[in-house]
């Protein structure tokens, strides 16, 4: 995850389940749904007939996410309830699987031990969970379901604040959340010159910007304008990175060898291709339309 996992205050509406999306303002270039690579979908024998998959709980789907579940990806800290992007596209993966939302149980996936090797206790997880090498060493992937951008926001006033390049975040003190794609950019791209403060959750790290013990943090584009608009309005997005040379994606994370793998990434594609994805993007994130790349 980028920081979720963690914008202006994106609208809240109701979830239409039959709607989906795809790569919206955020990114200039978009990558192929299956350009990060699904792991596990090659020779992909699993029957996928609807509602019949070798689910956990026979006739059902149990997804997982982490707890709590932050806005804009989810609503009200309420996976349950269809609102935000994230929850919004695990009921689409889910109907394409032959699950309604009758069907759809929840549990609690903290990020780390979602993506850590071991036996787990969902059919997939969405949880910002961007698709790595070396994640896949520990965990299947579906295909992207979401292209990231990285972003910095800090305190209004601050020297971070007054950034206009990559190079002016170096002598920043920053923060990110611990494993998450927001922390390497932070000591991949931005390398400052102290070491970066890593938190074990979204709120902790929100916490420390507020009360200034970081100036800046490092998270996704959308969960930056959302934190700026919505739960930190001392501070402010300062900017976007370029896209990722290979492209960064978010996708469903499923237990290693897992025989849903091959049916979860046909479904993430159909709804690609169909423009479920970008109708979801343009409903649940549109309000994170630009910001300045650093670069």
């Amino acid at each position: 995850m980028s920081l979720r996992k963690p914008s202006a205050v994106l609208p809240v509406a109701a979830l239409a389940l039959a709607a989906v999306l795809s790569g919206c303002a955020p990114q200039d270039a978009k990558t192929d749904g299956a350009a990060a690579g699904a792991s596990g979908t090659t020779g992909a024998a699993a029957s996928c007939a609807p509602g019949a998959l070798a689910t956990r709980t026979a006739g059902k789907l149990t997804v997982g996410t982490d707890k709590p579940a932050y806005d804009p990806w989810f609503s009200e800290d309420k996976p349950e309830n269809g609102k935000g992007f994230e929850s919004a596209v695990a009921y689409a993966v889910a109907g394409k699987l032959g699950y309604p939302a009758d069907k759809v149980g929840w549990v609690v996936a903290p990020f780390g031990k979602a993506t850590a090797p071991g036996a787990k206790d969902f059919d997939f997880d969405i949880n910002q969970v961007s698709i790595s090498d070396e994640r896949k060493q520990a965990v299947d992937f579906s295909s992207g379901y979401y292209d990231v951008r990285q972003a910095v926001i800090a305190l209004k006033g601050s020297k971070a604040a007054g950034a206009k390049s990559i190079a002016d975040l170096k002598g920043a003190k920053l923060g990110a959340q611990v494993g998450t794609t927001s922390l390497d950019t932070i000591t991949d791209t931005i390398k400052p010159s102290t070491q970066p403060s890593v938190y074990d959750s979204n709120d902790l790290a929100k916490a420390a910007l507020k009360n200034g013990q970081v100036e800046a943090l490092v998270v996704d584009l959308p969960t930056a304008f959302y934190i700026t608009g919505a739960e930190v309005p001392e501070a402010q997005v300062v900017g976007q990175f370029a896209a990722a040379p290979k492209g960064e994606q978010f996708g469903l994370v499923l237990d290693k060898g897992s025989k849903l793998t091959p049916c979860v990434s046909q479904a993430v594609d159909a709804l690609r291709a169909d423009g479920t994805l970008a109708k979801l993007e343009q409903q649940w994130l549109s309000d994170a339309v630009s910001a300045p790349v650093l670069k």
